[in-house]
């Protein structure tokens, strides 16, 4: 939870930030730096806890290089990145920065919990398990999220140390991804081959899905392992949000516009865009 001058500008806007918050993943077919912000291949860095890997990006350059480091993904930085950014737009009170930046925050910390992400065998693809990514992160939680799972929580922290913060939350991914795929492959083995998939109707077309059965038995098997991420994710978005209203001073939201977007900040949010592609050159290339 958020103090309350916190959620009225954000529910002022929620529609706004439920439309872009998948502006991530769009971007990932327009520029080709976008992908490695979505995940971190954490086993490539040797056994866990990974401690070769500098959690610093300034040391994990020097060790690895940066061209290396984007090889492998740089989630956890680019997180740290653009909590500096929206510091800064809370400091100049632009509600344009403040809802796109909101936005994209929001989605890369949510990648960060999903385990396969912090794996390079991110989709199965290397255990003969291709599609299990969207399986963990998309059909178990649009089978069962709305009735089963519980999305409320506590209130949202001050960040002291967020960048600590941050890696933890990654590394219990990494710590969970052979969970993840281990239990597919037992179940798999054991459950009725022709109960594994079905055929459901999407935009009047059939399209073949994992089964409910199967999910429920996937999901029942992970003993409540998606909805924990799930809400470890929705705390992680509100502490760095409050994180960066703290650290900017904590400006007067109510002075905000809560008026329709105007042309001119929808021209601005298009230019921002283009801008936080590659990020000014006074900016850090991931700030922690």
């Amino acid at each position: 939870m958020l103090p309350p001058q916190m959620i009225i500008f954000y529910k002022k806007n929620i529609d706004f930030l439920i439309e872009h918050a998948v502006d991530p993943d769009k971007r990932r077919y327009l520029v080709a730096a976008e992908g490695p912000r979505h995940y971190i291949d954490l086993d490539q860095y040797g056994e866990y806890p990974y401690k070769n890997l500098p959690r610093n990006w300034d040391s994990a350059v020097q060790v690895f290089s940066a061209d290396s480091l984007q090889k492998h993904g740089v989630v956890p930085w680019w997180i740290l990145r653009m909590k500096w950014r929206l510091t800064k737009a809370f400091k100049e009170k632009n509600r344009t920065a403040i809802l796109k930046i909101s936005a994209d925050i929001g989605h890369y910390i949510a990648d960060a919990h999903v385990p396969l992400h912090a794996s390079s065998n991110h989709n199965g693809q290397y255990t003969n398990q291709t599609g299990i990514h969207g399986f963990w992160e998309s059909r178990v939680p649009e089978l069962f999220a709305t009735k089963e799972y519980d999305f409320v929580i506590g209130k949202a922290v001050y960040l002291a140390h967020p960048e600590k913060f941050i890696w933890e939350r990654v590394l219990e991914s990494a710590a969970a991804a052979d969970t993840v795929l281990k239990t597919e492959s037992s179940l798999n083995a054991e459950f009725p081959v022709f109960g594994k998939y079905a055929y459901e109707e999407r935009n009047g077309l059939l399209v073949r899905q994992y089964s409910t059965s199967y999910s429920a038995q996937y999901q029942q098997r992970l003993q409540g392992m998606v909805e924990r991420r799930m809400r470890q994710s929705i705390f992680a978005v509100a502490s760095f949000w409050y994180t960066a209203w703290v650290d900017a001073g904590q400006p007067d939201l109510s002075k905000i516009s809560d008026e329709e977007f105007s042309i001119s900040e929808l021209i601005e949010w298009e230019e921002l865009n283009r801008q936080w592609q590659n990020g000014p050159k006074s900016e850090r290339t991931c700030s922690n």
